[in-house]
């Protein structure tokens, strides 16, 4: 991701955003196409605490979490965070930090040098004014050094919008390159201290460049693809079992994982680098309180269990008073990359999608396929024939019946195809 925001033209330090509703060239994992972004990438310089300022959600909300490099959860920010919406001045500190910290700030301790923020300026309506107005919330955000508090710089904001940002994970020798990076930059973790001679085996050494032989490339590109595949039937497993007894959609996190993305993984006796791993293949963020700000559901295949087509046609009625405060979403991405897919009008349908029709008892269909069904372009999401898809369903704002399951979210539904004239 830092590097996607380098080519952006952005550096540590800095805040990479998008001033309005993103659209494919967002290539990170399962981004939400109904949010703006912002993405303050940190860098402790392994003396400095960083500050990073969140308004007050007064007109506004942002929703989202601070992380360590390793995109374990500090804290989350804004409403369903510390601040509790009324704004705050998040301190992040560098390993082993022993300076005075003044009053006012919420101390955020990394165990990295780096660290970063994923942060959403939820949109009303989706109209032009209410998306100008959630960049405008945004862009409120500060980031400047601890030692300049007293009359912090300008926050620096790289405008990622009709950038083709691709953050998605290059399962090839560039994975490698990528670790590297990271094994000079941060310290070892008592955790990770089992990984060094394994690194070195393969050419990956502190204070030394990485330069595979030929042979080595070849072994490392191949072992890329196997992990690939390998992440691909863990995250197939993940759906098993379904949030709702007999239907398709799941919360694809396991338990000692959620709990360990909440306490940094301090519980004893487990560590499920496994499932870490398969999770952080098809999301680039961890938050410290699932459901407290918002809450997924994900599928990947139909109401009969079959795997989705993109040639094909399919139906999905979201039922009414759908139990949030804020909006619900449903996004299609490409199953291989777990990003949007390229070169498509628009990747999502929400409550907040403006000109979504309505069905008279309140329910709303969503419609799925690779052309739009005669006049109902507005509640439908493309797909591409030949290629696979899958679906997040967001909560923003969960409310009880969903958790409860007095409120349920039905399976997706193939139907005959209504393509337009």
């Amino acid at each position: 991701m830092f590097q996607a925001m380098r080519k952006a033209g952005g550096e540590e330090n800095q805040i990479v955003y998008w001033s309005g509703i993103p659209d494919w060239k967002n290539q990170t994992l399962t981004p939400n196409p109904s949010t703006v972004y912002l993405m303050p990438f940190i860098d402790t310089k392994g003396t400095d605490p960083m500050v990073l300022e969140i308004p007050p959600a007064s007109g506004g909300e942002i929703t989202g979490t601070v992380m360590d490099a390793w995109q374990a959860a500090l804290d989350d920010v804004g409403p369903a965070g510390v601040d509790k919406g009324k704004g705050g001045k998040y301190l992040i500190l560098p390993p082993g930090y022993a300076g005075t910290i003044p009053e006012g700030y919420i101390r955020l301790a990394s165990d990295t040098r780096m660290a970063y923020a994923l942060l959403r300026s939820n949109v009303g309506s989706g109209s032009e004014a209410d998306v100008a107005k959630a960049v405008a919330y945004a862009r409120q955000v500060k980031l400047y050094p601890l030692s300049l508090a007293s009359d912090p710089p300008t926050t620096t904001f790289v405008d990622a919008v009709g950038t083709v940002y691709d953050s998605t994970i290059p399962y090839d020798l560039r994975f490698f390159e990528a670790l590297d990076r990271f094994v000079q930059r941060e310290p070892w973790l008592d955790r990770d201290k089992a990984m060094i001679d394994q690194l070195k085996s393969i050419g990956i050494d502190r204070g030394k460049p990485f330069e595979p032989s030929p042979e080595t490339r070849k072994i490392l590109e191949q072992a890329a693809g196997e992990a690939q595949a390998l992440l691909e039937q863990r995250y197939e497993a993940l759906f098993t079992p379904p949030f709702y007894e007999g239907r398709q959609w799941a919360l694809p996190v396991p338990h000692d994982l959620s709990e360990g993305l909440s306490n940094l993984f301090s519980k004893p006796g487990t560590y499920p680098v496994d499932d870490r791993g398969t999770f952080f293949s098809f999301a680039f963020s961890s938050i410290k309180h699932l459901g407290s700000g918002q809450f997924y559901l994900v599928t990947i295949r139909d109401k009969d269990g079959k795997a989705f087509d993109g040639g094909s046609s399919y139906r999905l009625t979201v039922p009414a008073k759908a139990p949030v405060s804020l909006y619900w979403s449903a996004t299609v991405y490409d199953r291989d990359t777990h990003g949007l897919i390229r070169d498509q009008k628009w990747s999502s349908r929400g409550s907040n999608s403006p000109g979504l029709e309505t069905n008279a008892d309140g329910s709303v269909d969503i419609l799925f396929g690779p052309e739009a069904p005669a006049g109902k372009e507005t509640n439908w999401v493309p797909t591409r024939s030949g290629e696979r898809w899958e679906v997040i369903f967001r909560f923003y704002g969960p409310r009880k019946p969903l958790f409860e399951k007095t409120w349920s979210l039905p399976d997706i539904e193939q139907v005959a195809e209504q393509r337009g004239q």
